[in-house]
């Protein structure tokens, strides 16, 4: 199986419940107009540096993805490289819209899945930073809406470390209602219906739980800490700042340029189109999507202490403890592990798409892999790029 590669020179998953004022109506529909467009590019701070791959290197770097995705059976794939805090290398491998034979190229955008979690532990760390969020207070403090919970009190330290004891993806019970519109999750806090009336699956603090239930709730605390719809402070303190001109929501994409088609696997092991899904009422969980430029950036402006101070980036690189003293895998927004000293990561996975981010701060070096298959394993292909890497 071949796919066609451009190189490039650096430089619905829905849960509308319809049905309240009038006032709140308009608010949540300019939200939408908002949120619906690609993230502006203002206050653009240009990035550290641009470098590029030696020209053996990077061809290496080209086989072991070519071959990886012919293992995998990938449809499209996009890759960025970092090395001492600078992008070096973006490339994109295969097609983005198969049945168009539209390839893969820098402006394909894909979802983040749940790399967007780490952009909303930034998000909250900024906030922390500016003395307004206390990460260890009763998340019920900003959020009265969500349940008090009989087993213990949770904080915004447990949901960033996946310790809060609320459940992940499957059987939930939700909070059924008639809203105003039809998009009634663009706000976070009324996402919290998804799951609201779900007991905890244990004690806040107990036991290192993935949850991207969690996420949600702990976007909800952001928006409202940062009086601010959580989309538009992820826009302001985040994208701008950096550039990051195509990073957005997850909206429906009728008419949306350059956006990667997904695919999935059937029973009999072929590769078929993926249902469209709209993934933004999951925010912080999982609600974003951008171009492989974006993503690099995002990555770089990690590397390199842009976002918040090195002190409190290195809190975030902290792996979190349970009640009892056991260390977990996560720190506030990022996996973590002592692969080569410290090895900062976040996979994420959809039905239609999956990614990976990998950094390794004390070198200054990391990749972001982007695909268009909800099988895709994007692991893989970072460790097929670092051992090509490492090839002399």
């Amino acid at each position: 199986m071949h796919h066609p590669w451009n190189k490039f020179n650096v430089g619905s998953g829905r849960h509308p419940f319809t049905g309240c004022s009038r006032r709140l109506a308009l608010h949540w529909l300019l939200l939408l107009a908002a949120v619906a467009l690609p993230l502006a590019a203002q206050e653009k701070v240009p990035a550290s540096g641009t470098g590029r791959l030696a020209a053996d290197v990077a061809a290496r770097v080209d086989a072991a993805v070519t071959k990886e995705m012919e293992r995998q059976d990938l449809v499209g794939v996009a890759v960025g490289l970092l090395q001492k805090g600078e992008v070096v290398y973006l490339q994109g491998y295969g097609l983005a819209d198969r049945e168009k034979n539209e390839p893969v190229t820098d402006e394909t955008v894909f979802n983040w899945a749940s790399n967007s979690k780490p952009l909303c532990g930034m998000a909250a760390m900024q906030l922390m930073e500016k003395g307004l969020l206390d990460l260890d207070a009763d998340v019920r403090q900003y959020v009265p809406e969500f349940p008090k919970q009989k087993e213990g009190v949770i904080t915004m330290r447990h949901l960033l470390s996946h310790t809060s004891g609320i459940t992940h993806y499957g059987k939930v019970i939700p909070t059924r209602r008639a809203y105003p519109t039809k998009t009634p999750y663009l706000d976070p806090v009324l996402a919290l219906d998804t799951f609201n009336r779900t007991a905890l699956v244990s004690k806040p603090g107990e036991k290192e739980l993935y949850s991207s239930y969690a996420y949600i709730l702990a976007s909800a605390v952001v928006q409202r800490v940062g009086k601010e719809p959580y989309p538009r402070q992820i826009e302001k303190r985040i994208a701008q700042p950096l550039g990051m001109t195509s990073l957005q929501l997850d909206m429906d994409h009728d008419r949306q340029p350059h956006w990667a088609a997904g695919y999935v696997k059937d029973a009999a092991g072929q590769v078929t189109r993926a249902k469209e899904e709209a993934h933004y009422w999951k925010h912080g969980a999982g609600g974003h999507k951008s171009n492989v430029k974006d993503f690099a950036l995002w990555a770089q402006a990690v590397l390199n202490h842009r976002l918040i101070a090195a002190e409190t980036e290195t809190a975030m690189w902290t792996a979190q403890k349970t009640n009892d003293g056991t260390t977990a895998g996560y720190g506030l927004g990022f996996a973590i592990d002592g692969q080569n000293g410290l090895r900062v990561s976040h996979g994420g996975k959809q039905n239609e798409a999956t990614s990976r981010l990998v950094i390794y701060p004390k070198q200054k070096n990391g990749i972001v892999v982007m695909t268009n298959c909800g099988f895709g394993d994007p692991g893989a292909i970072t460790t097929a790029i670092f051992k090509a890497l490492q090839t002399r």
